[in-house]
């Protein structure tokens, strides 16, 4: 019989709505519940796609014997952490400062006030390798409660006090170009040599490093850094992490030469990875690059796009019960298929007769084939391959496939509009700028209501009040879009999204935005975020908005705001920059002397400029383009003073505020930039 689940949006809470366990959600019920029953809450925090959740849904959670056990003993809720991520930031906080790490599946044991006493990741049925199991930790929590409250209360007081301390942010001076010196020095000293990428296993993408890179070279000179992002870039794309039948990235590596992935599929990666992918080829002209766009666009369009616009969060790692069971091939399969094309494959996709895929759990190998690439193919065997992945990939669209998770989050969807806003205008590609357009018009007639924008979309229902990282993450993509198009109301949409996220979320007292300002769910007290982690941070995020947006609509009190934001995190920024790179990006555009090009239409074509400006890496200079009936004055007031020559084109090159005299093709305005850039 389905729990009290059955009525949820989240496909991962619906995955858990016929367990034995007597799952509430998140609410006012189950506390009160707790409150009359006089029981602890068994709060279990995880995500659709999660490979370990399913684990221990599979063991325990699907457990009559388990199951009975939790229901005597606990209330138990069930969180979606991408539906509330303010929900799970306070618990993996607390998570953090107890192991000294975190992860998926969170469980935390905590009273009918919120306030968390134990706190733990997987849990496995039975005790194993010093780690507790459910069988085990449930009697003794009972135990504990029943016996030893004083032990709980004083648990809990060490909690608080800890996860106040997480956020008391010591305010020095606004950091300056040593903290990004420093931080890019923190990344070269990591970064394999021999794999790409940066530390041990598991390995992630994290595309926004590779981005800070990209600006340090350019702001450098420095060959070594480019060379890091280009050997990562290339080694991903050629690994395991990248799915060669049917596009797209996989979660996180595993181990360290991007062989073996945990297989899920998140939006999230495949937006920062394509701008990643689009600025190096800005850099590079990497053919490789490009594809690796095109093929991401493709997966994106074909596999994760609404029929109106939108885009779902993720597809699952798990099928039949099985982590890549769909991604992986034995030898015998492949022979079969192929027949004469065999050894081709075999022998580029280094398909090894035992199998090549070790599951990360038994560290045995299944007789199955991740594949994957020891160098780029030429173009001889690039179209060979073509031909052979058309037909392996309609093969493979035989198997069961992974569960796809299609709720739309706003803060997601606005990466991929940014993305496919960048894809767009760096290789003059309108399909790609539709499928931002087309995003960003679903966000606004499916996620805005009553002048409210909110979080989730699924199954015609939008719910759940915008965080932080939905208005900062949409004022991003609308300047993307600007940045793009040109088209003005854009630009006028990030202000408008930047004005709601400071009256939504900014602290007012000492700077920063919270992720909520809505204590409703908070026990343990706001939160503002600065480290960037799969994606970056509001504040971190933010901080690149304001210092932008305030130059362009000279708004010194953003300006303020972005320099108290800096004062704020300044401890953090100065010793793990490395970890904060967007934030670094932002500091990099301020201290790289920023600029405006200003560009005046005139009579004749323009064309020629525009793609300059979209395919060329100008990290430090904005851009505005301004037309006879444009309303861009209206948003940035100083560009009412430029205008054209004598009705052609007029091109200005600005700095703070102040700007050379007006030249009128392109040959100039490349002098102007090369000469700007010596001289700085």
């Amino acid at each position: 019989m389905p729990n009290r689940l059955a009525k949820a949006k989240s496909p991962y809470l619906l995955q858990h709505q016929n367990n034995p366990v007597d799952w509430y959600p998140w609410g006012d019920e189950a506390f009160e519940a707790a409150k009359a029953q006089n029981k602890p809450i068994f709060l279990s925090i995880g995500y659709a796609t999660c490979h370990w959740c399913h684990v221990m849904e599979h063991e325990s959670f699907e457990d009559d014997a388990i199951a009975e056990l939790m229901n005597e003993a606990f209330i138990n809720i069930k969180v979606d952490r991408e539906e509330r991520p303010d929900i799970d930031a306070t618990y993996m906080t607390v998570c953090q400062l107890i192991n000294g790490h975190g992860g998926w599946p969170l469980s935390i044991v905590m009273n009918a006030d919120k306030e968390p006493f134990f706190a733990a990741t997987y849990i496995p049925k039975e005790a194993r390798f010093g780690r507790i199991g459910m069988r085990q930790l449930i009697p003794g929590i009972t135990g504990m409660w029943n016996n030893e409250p004083e032990r709980i209360q004083k648990a809990i007081a060490q909690i608080k006090k800890g996860f106040g301390q997480t956020q008391e942010f010591k305010h020095g001076h606004f950091p300056g170009t040593e903290a990004i010196d420093y931080a890019a020095e923190q990344l070269a000293q990591s970064f394999d040599e021999t794999h790409g990428g940066f530390g041990a296993a598991p390995k992630f993408p994290s595309p926004h490093n590779l981005m800070f890179l990209m600006r340090q070279y350019h702001h450098t000179g420095e060959q070594r850094f480019l060379d890091m992002v280009s050997d990562t870039l290339i080694s991903m794309r050629l690994g395991g992490l990248w799915d060669h039948v049917g596009f797209g990235f996989h979660r996180y590596s595993t181990d360290a030469d991007w062989l073996l992935p945990h297989f899920e599929k998140m939006l999230y990666d495949q937006a920062l990875l394509m701008m990643a992918y689009s600025e190096a080829w800005q850099l590079t002209q990497e053919p490789l690059f490009k594809q690796t766009v095109d093929e991401i666009a493709t997966y994106v369009l074909r596999e994760l796009t609404h029929s109106d616009g939108g885009f779902y969060s993720a597809e699952d790692a798990d099928s039949e019960g099985e982590e890549g069971k769909f991604y992986v091939w034995s030898a015998d399969e492949l022979k079969e298929f192929f027949l004469k094309e065999y050894d081709f494959v075999a022998s580029h996709f280094n398909i090894d007769e035992e199998g090549n895929f070790e599951d990360e759990a038994t560290k045995q190998k299944n007789g199955t084939n991740i594949l994957h690439l020891t160098a780029p193919l030429n173009a001889e065997q690039q179209e060979k391959w073509d031909k052979c992945r058309a037909g392996l990939f309609r093969e493979r669209e035989k198997r069961v496939r992974p569960l796809l998770d299609d709720k739309v989050l706003t803060d997601w969807n606005a990466m991929m509009i940014a993305a496919f806003a960048k894809a767009g205008a760096v290789f003059k590609n309108s399909d790609y700028l539709n499928a931002a357009k087309s995003s960003w018009d679903f966000i606004q007639n499916q996620l805005i209501h009553k002048g409210q924008l909110l979080h989730r979309f699924r199954c015609d229902e939008a719910d759940i009040k915008a965080f932080a990282d939905d208005y900062i993450y949409l004022a991003w993509a609308a300047l993307e879009l600007y940045n793009a198009t040109f088209e003005p109301e854009y630009l006028e949409k990030s202000v408008d999204l930047v004005h709601q996220a400071i009256e939504h979320c900014w602290d007012a007292e000492l700077g920063g935005f919270y992720l909520t300002k809505d204590l409703t769910d908070q026990a343990l007290g706001l939160q503002k975020q600065i480290y960037d982690g799969a994606i970056p941070s509001s504040n971190s995020l933010g901080l690149n908005l304001l210092l932008k947006l305030g130059r362009i609509t000279e708004n010194e009190d953003w300006l303020n705001l972005a320099d108290q934001l800096g004062k704020l995190f300044s401890s953090e920024l100065i010793r793990s920059g490395s970890s904060i790179t967007m934030g670094m990006m932002a500091l990099q555009f301020q201290m790289h002397q920023p600029g405006e090009i200003v560009v005046v239409e005139g009579n004749g074509n323009n064309s020629e400029i525009k793609d300059f400006l979209n395919t060329t890496f100008l990290p430090s200079m904005i851009t505005l383009w301004k037309s006879e009936d444009s309303a861009i004055q209206n948003i940035a007031p100083f560009t009412k003073f430029y205008s054209s020559i004598d009705n052609k084109k007029a091109i200005y090159l600005c700095k703070n505020y102040s700007c050379e005299a007006p030249v009128s093709n392109l040959d100039d305005l490349v002098a102007l930039l090369s000469h700007r850039k010596q001289s700085n």
